[in-house]
């Protein structure tokens, strides 16, 4: 079976509905509670350069450590901004996915079906009843 492994934050609801997509998918995996089990400095910046995206860009920018440390401001470099998410891991956005065929920050949650190695294997709908998969296991496009 294919090894796919998630950063997660159960109270979360974009990444519980991720979880549940990967899940949908017939693939278990691993889980990785991120707030608890922070990724190393190294972790991090391999995440964000696989994701090709910046560092800033993987900012949380709607909790309390982001205002208090004035991190809106383009104040701080790469280094400083990964060392606030290590340190807060809050302010590292979730979900973030990987598998064999690429690294995503899942927001929103249907990104991952993008790099699952598997096809999802019912229908799906999102905790506020979206529709993602339909019947035929299908993504059912906006």
């Amino acid at each position: 079976m294919e090894k796919v492994t998630i950063y997660h934050n159960p109270e979360c609801g974009t990444s519980r509905n991720t979880l549940a997509l990967i899940q949908n998918s017939g693939i278990e995996p691993d889980v990785i509670y991120y707030l608890e089990t922070p990724p190393t400095r190294e972790t991090l910046i391999q995440l964000i350069k696989n994701m090709g995206i910046s560092v800033r860009s993987l900012l949380r920018k709607n909790v309390e450590p982001f205002e208090k440390l004035g991190l809106a401001e383009n104040k701080f470099d790469d280094a400083e901004l990964i060392e606030f998410m290590l340190q807060d891991p809050i302010l590292i956005n979730r979900p973030i996915v990987v598998t064999s065929i690429g690294t995503r920050l899942c927001r929103p949650s249907e990104v991952v079906l993008d790099i699952l190695p598997a096809d999802q294997q019912g229908a799906f709908s999102k905790e506020d009843g979206e529709v993602i998969i339909n019947e035929q296991g299908q993504r059912v496009e906006k």
